[in-house]
């Protein structure tokens, strides 16, 4: 009984272990068979390229107005600015800043004390040197009556030598002393007509119609007036209703802006309105930023990290509008506009080499070069002159896709806007060309590359 009761207690350990064994083969089976497809799928997959996100647009027909853009501020085209000849005290100012005046209304008076003194001084000394005059005219009559007798006496030998020649030296120190009353008398005038012009000076009067744009002075303020250089600035008369924007234009873009092109200008002042406008003037020489007595050898040193600009003057076609001296301002001048052209965006076109590289890879493969080579002076040379080839060899190229790949294209582009660029060959219109992302055009993509299309974020498709 005892025998036959203790042998099922020992089969079911046995059987148990039999199943955990197997349990454990078909696990390691399981992931034997997942590790081989694994493998398998990485080895199939290993010499394939990568798939690159990007974003197409299609060529399109537009027409491109090529714009430069500069800033600047508005002025009136015609400002007088008001200073004296004259030195001395404001004693009036009839007129305030922002009024009207009229060619001929008094704008300044200065205290003519002085001059007035200086005038009557003059006309005293005119009246001596008339009088002198007379008294040396008298004298010459005298002396040439004398003369006429002593010269009758001395032809019938009645008189001395000497007495003849004393009455010929004072028939010539008469006519002297007379000739030197005359100019004493021009003199004098002259100092006269120079006190009467610094008199009038002392009041000055308005050169043209036009709104005291600025005011400097103060009744009772002393000025300077000289003739040498500009006296003190008192104010200034400007002609408000015709305006004009002055602005800076880079050198590399003055080459392309031309009398009477069109300008956008628009205003700080007015936000969202846009003013039109027209180039009447550019300057012929760069803009100075050097003073007159900054060091040669300085301005010499940071002239390579100047920037070189020109002053371009644009008039404004806005009567009605109420603009200042002095507000800011912004124009994009229309150089030159094209009608009917292939256009892509502007990111889409970009450079390579023959061959297709990249300019990163130009240089990783002149850094190479430089490395093999010893570096003695003609290598540096040839050198420099293999990397002055290859950056004259860059090609413009813009990816057109082509399924799931893309094709690099040479074009010939032409001017550009703010947004797309002419080609004028290499690229039709509705073809799809590449337009991101900037590190896919520019360094990544080659010509036959695989690519995958990025799609639209949700708001981007509303």
């Amino acid at each position: 009984m005892s025998t036959t009761g203790t042998q099922p207690l020992t089969a079911k350990p046995i059987v148990a272990k039999k199943k955990s064994r197997k349990r454990l083969y078909w696990i390691l089976g399981g992931l034997l068979v997942l590790g081989v497809l694994i493998t398998a799928a990485i080895i199939k997959n290993k010499g394939k390229e990568p798939l690159l996100m990007v974003t197409t647009e299609k060529a399109i027909i537009k027409t491109i107005t090529h714009v430069v853009t500069a800033t600047g501020k508005v002025q009136p085209e015609l400002e007088v600015k008001i200073s004296p000849e004259v030195a001395g005290e404001l004693i009036e100012l009839p007129f305030l800043e922002g009024q009207r005046v009229k060619k001929g209304d008094t704008l300044v008076r200065i205290k003519p004390d002085f001059y007035q003194a200086q005038l009557d001084q003059q006309e005293a000394s005119l009246a001596s040197a008339q009088a002198s005059s007379v008294l040396s005219q008298a004298r010459l009559t005298k002396a040439e009556q004398d003369f006429k007798q002593a010269n009758t006496l001395y032809a019938k030998e009645l008189i001395s030598d000497a007495d003849f020649t004393t009455a010929t030296a004072n028939l010539n120190v008469a006519k002297a002393d007379f000739d030197s009353s005359v100019a004493q008398i021009r003199r004098t005038d002259g100092s006269l007509s120079q006190a009467r012009d610094q008199l009038a000076k002392t009041t000055l009067y308005a050169p043209m119609d036009g709104t005291i744009s600025s005011l400097t002075s103060e009744v009772g303020e002393r000025v300077v007036g000289t003739n040498q250089f500009a006296g003190t600035e008192i104010m200034r008369v400007a002609d408000l209703a015709n305006m004009e924007v002055r602005v800076k234009v880079n050198e590399n873009d003055i080459v392309n802006v031309k009398l009477h092109d069109h300008t956008v200008i628009t205003i700080d002042a007015f936000p969202g309105r846009r003013f039109q406008g027209e180039v009447y003037e550019i300057s012929t020489s760069a803009l100075s930023l050097g003073g007159a007595g900054s060091n040669q050898s300085a301005q010499a040193a940071s002239a390579s990290d100047e920037v070189t600009n020109f002053l371009v003057k644009i008039k404004v076609s806005a009567p009605d509008a109420k603009l200042r001296p002095g507000m800011s301002a912004t124009v994009d001048i229309e150089t030159e506009t094209v009608k009917d052209v292939v256009a892509v965006p502007v990111q889409s076109v970009t450079v390579r080499a023959e061959g297709g590289k990249t300019t990163e890879e130009l240089q990783k493969d002149r850094e190479k070069v430089a490395k093999e080579r010893s570096g003695n002076d003609l290598e540096v040379v040839q050198e420099r002159e293999e990397a002055k080839r290859t950056i004259e060899s860059l090609l413009r190229v813009v990816f057109v896709r082509k399924g799931d790949k893309v094709e690099m294209r040479k074009v010939e582009t032409g001017i550009t806007d703010n947004s797309h660029m002419e080609i004028k060959s290499g690229v039709k219109a509705g073809e799809e060309v590449i337009s991101g992302s900037y590190k896919a055009i520019s360094s990544q993509l080659k010509d036959g590359a695989k690519i995958m299309i990025q799609q639209p974020k949700p708001e981007e498709k509303k």
